[in-house]
């Protein structure tokens, strides 16, 4: 591919007002995307009890019927939008993952509220990695980290509006009402967007390096970028430690989410609203001032030393683990949620350098497909398996507890949930994790003790692939600067 040279100094295309404005429309729509994806976690235990399902099926849900047809997806669509309107193919993908979000309603059991699931990962394909490489091309690499870590703001933002919004529809109307509320204006953003933002040139921030035209079309083409960009991902160490450690991280933040608001409503008895407003509040000011800060600190810290996109992560991940630990380990449901408003500033200061790593990694007409492969792995890894993970474990651990009522502690509880004969069976006596209408006293208390217990102690397993992941940003520190000041970004 050769590169065509553009004179410094040319004036650019796009005033900052204008930029700020399409980078606040492109938040809208991550925005959308988080509060599509991850309502149901809130409307979770609603959901559990009205369609009688197990907390892997509910896993399932939250993860993996999700992530399938999201990741697989998101490869040829970002390879579209190499050669494509980017503008045209988010706009679409937000009318089609907020129709099927409204149609998640309608379901009527289990199969059909999964067939709307893998809609919306349909949709959801075509979010990321062409916003990325239209964001790469209206910011210059100095403030890169900073313009994705605003982008990357929709993940906590999605995450208040979904709990807060979610939990209340939820209960003032129903889980139904919820997910046809939520989903319907994203159509609505999908239209404005593709009518107030414009295409800009490829390479726009960076004139030296813009492209020539693109060769024509040909499968042996496509494969030979996959490669080139799976090369640097996966075959370059910083840039693989980082992927490893947005993984890991992703996948401790999707497990424990996922069971976060119905741990509230199990272990405390709280309503879908309270639980809402706790989960909603966490992740929009605590964890959303975090990624905020982890940007606009990356772009200030790397001008010393290009070492920080890797030593911010990793201080950040390794320090907001014993935190989250402790605030579950609350018997207290105030202090929990107090205790819970710290790690978020820690925790997600790792968004908008890893991006940043990826971005600044690969050429401008390859930005998409970075972007694409690297959710590839962390969305078929973290999203896919994280709820499954954290739900199979939760009904193992439940399960163990049903039968051995006396056993508290967490090793314990993990030795005798895969070792112990099975007893009676959990999911038969506690359908949908609680005790029939007409069943004892004995039974209820019972059933509601194993499943709360359970649950908290899947969510602290989880909990600690954040410091799996802080090792591997910590891995990535090495030969980081060495391989920033080959890219030409330090």
């Amino acid at each position: 591919m050769t590169l065509a040279t553009v004179p410094s100094g040319v004036r650019p295309l796009y005033s900052n007002r204008y930029k700020a404005g399409v980078l606040g429309l492109l938040l809208a729509t991550y925005t959308f995307n988080f509060v599509d994806r991850t309502i149901i976690s809130t409307l979770g235990q609603a959901i559990k009890l009205d369609l009688r399902i197990s907390d892997t099926q509910l896993g399932l849900l939250s993860g993996l019927y999700f992530a399938l047809l999201y990741t697989f997806l998101g490869i040829p669509v970002a390879r579209l939008a190499e050669r494509w309107n980017r503008v045209t193919i988010i706009s679409l993908s937000l009318v089609i993952w907020s129709g099927f979000t409204a149609l998640c309603g309608s379901a009527a059991n289990f199969a059909q509220l999964a067939l709307y699931r893998f809609g919306v990962g349909v949709g959801e394909a075509g979010c990321s990695p062409p916003s990325h490489s239209l964001i790469s091309d209206y910011y210059e690499p100095r403030k890169r980290a900073s313009a994705l870590a605003v982008y990357s703001f929709g993940i906590p933002l999605g995450t208040l509006f979904g709990a807060v919004i979610g939990g209340w529809l939820a209960q003032e109307f129903s889980w139904r009402v919820a997910f046809v509320i939520v989903g319907l204006p994203g159509v609505l953003l999908g239209v404005v967007l593709k009518l107030a933002v414009q295409e800009p040139p490829r390479g726009h921030s960076e004139p030296a390096a813009r492209p020539s035209a693109l060769p024509p079309f040909s499968l042996a083409q496509e494969f030979r970028e996959l490669g080139a960009v799976a090369k640097t991902l996966f075959g370059t160490w910083p840039v693989l430690h980082t992927v490893l450690g947005v993984t890991l991280a992703s996948f401790g933040s999707y497990g424990s989410g996922a069971f976060a608001p119905p741990y509230f409503v199990r272990g405390f008895g709280l309503s879908l609203t309270q639980v809402g407003m706790i989960v909603g509040l966490a992740a929009g000011v605590s964890a959303g001032v975090g990624t905020l800060v982890g940007g606009f600190v990356t772009d200030w810290a790397v001008r010393r030393s290009t070492i920080w996109y890797a030593l911010i992560p990793a201080i950040g991940l390794m320090v907001c683990a014993p935190i989250y630990i402790t605030a579950y380990l609350q018997t207290d449901w105030k202090m929990a949620a107090a205790i819970l408003l710290i790690p978020g500033l820690f925790h997600y200061v790792y968004l908008g350098p890893t991006f940043s790593v990826v971005q600044n990694s690969v050429e401008p007409h390859r930005r998409a497909t970075a972007t694409a492969l690297l959710f590839f792995v962390l969305n078929l890894i973290a999203l896919g398996g994280g709820p499954v993970f954290t739900g199979w474990l939760i009904d193992r651990l439940a399960q163990f507890h049903f039968n051995h009522e006396h056993v508290t502690g967490l090793l314990p509880s993990l030795t005798g949930a895969f070792g112990a004969p099975e007893g009676a069976s959990f999911l038969a006596a506690c359908p949908g994790g609680t005790a029939p209408q007409d069943a004892a006293a004995g039974l209820v208390q019972a059933c509601q003790g194993a499943l709360a217990r359970a649950t908290q102690q899947g969510i602290l397993v989880t909990l600690c692939f954040y410091v799996w992941a802080g090792l591997h940003y910590a891995l990535a520190a090495i030969g980081m600067v060495r391989h920033m000041k080959a890219r030409a970004v330090a």
